[in-house]
Order: C-alpha cells, then structure tokens, then sequence
C-alpha cells in the first residue's frame, strides 16, 4: 500500500518544514505531494528545498493564491498512491494519527475516512462561534446527504485513490469540504469517521478561514446539492 499526502499551502513559512518532517516520520510508505497557492512569505522556497532534498517529494506552485480546492485539485493530478490524505499545512492536524485514519480503509471497510476533532480527542478550546458554524454547516449536510458525520469541514479525509477517477471538483477555495462531502456520498461510497486531536490556531497565529467562507459553505452545499 502506497499512500499519496497532499498538502496545499498558502502563507505556512513558520510551520511547513515541520510539518514535512512529522509527515516523514511516519512509518508509511509514501509520497509527499506540496502544492506552493501563491504564497508571498516565503513558503514557495521553503518548498522548492525541500523538493530538492527529498526524493519522495512532488512540488507544485501556482503564480497566485486560487485557493485551497484549486490547490487540491493540482495535486490530486499527481497522485500515484493506493490511498490519499489531505493534510493542511498548519499543523492543526497531527501526521502521527495517519494509522487510525488509514485503518477503515486497509480493512475494507471504507471507501472514504473522516477525522472528526468532536469525537473525545484532545484538542484545543477556540472560538465558540467557529464550533457553532461548524455545528450547522454539518447538520446542513448531513440533511442533504442523508448520512451522520460529526464534522464535515474536518480538513483531514482519507479515501482510496481510484475515487479520483470518477470524481470532478470545481470549488477553488473552502468550499472544496462541502462538494467533497456531497460528491462522495451521492456516489454511494462507505463512509467511516474516526476521532482525532486538533490543535487549531488563533487568528494571530495564522488561521485564514472565517465566518465569510461559512456562508460560501451554505451556498456550496446548495448548488452542488441542487445543480450538479
């Protein structure tokens, strides 16, 4: 089993070698594939050396920020392995967790694997109104899809790479979360969720998304529910 990592990143020069790092250290065997959205701190450097130094690593790089859907959809494009993992580049998501994410999948028991930060693992205490947002835009999707997830914007999903081949996205930026969630369950995939740790950031210390893309998320779930 190979697996394919695919991190896009936008603006992540204070945390994207370490994030490489622990992706590296654990015991799988993989690829790394980096997709560079048009930073303007120095992520795209950070990466090209890291590509040069690492085998294992494919490099990408847009000339500007399309967003993180836009992102994914790049790397999804370079993808060789037998399982994919969207990782964010932030360190919110901890690598070391990859087996329990992985597990449904190598049993045969999933298709499609979600890490829910609000099934009992440790995770950092922010921002009530993000949990609360988070809260309906599941509930939303869950009333469309007529399935039970816990978290839906959840950044880490795992699924068996061959879905690829039967699934277009079009969503550029956070709405890519919502039409992944609806395209996988219309297609009948057997979806798992697993607990995992999230250690979320502060605005201060970088975290990009905000009550702007929530309503973006309503309106994707809307038109990829009603118009695709």
């Amino acid at each position: 089993m190979k697996l394919s990592v695919v991190i896009p990143a936008f603006n992540e020069v204070s945390t994207i070698e370490t994030l490489v790092e622990r992706v590296h250290a654990v015991p799988l065997d993989k690829e790394i594939i980096l997709i560079d959205d048009g930073s303007t701190d120095g992520t795209r450097q950070v990466i090209e050396k890291l590509s040069r130094c690492q085998e294992n690593i494919k490099a990408f790089y847009h000339a500007k920020n399309r967003g993180k859907g836009a992102a994914l959809r790049t790397g999804f494009q370079a993808v060789t392995g037998d399982i994919v993992i969207i990782q964010d580049a932030d360190l919110e998501y901890n690598p070391a967790e990859y087996p329990r994410l992985l597990q449904p999948l190598l049993d045969g028991r999933a298709d499609v694997v979600f890490g829910s930060r609000f099934l009992g693992k440790p995770h950092r205490v922010l921002f009530f109104w993000h949990y609360l947002g988070n809260k309906i835009l599941t509930l939303l999707s869950n009333a469309i899809t007529n399935i039970n997830l816990t978290d839906m914007e959840t950044g880490y999903k795992a699924f068996r790479a061959d879905l690829l081949e039967s699934l277009v996205f079009k969503s550029n930026r956070f709405g890519f979360e919502p039409e992944f969630t609806i395209k996988v369950a219309r297609q009948g995939c057997r979806i798992y969720e697993v607990p995992i740790s999230y250690s979320g950031r502060t605005y201060a210390e970088g975290k990009k998304i905000s009550w702007h893309d929530g309503f973006k998320a309503i309106f994707t779930l809307i038109r990829f529910w009603l118009f695709d």
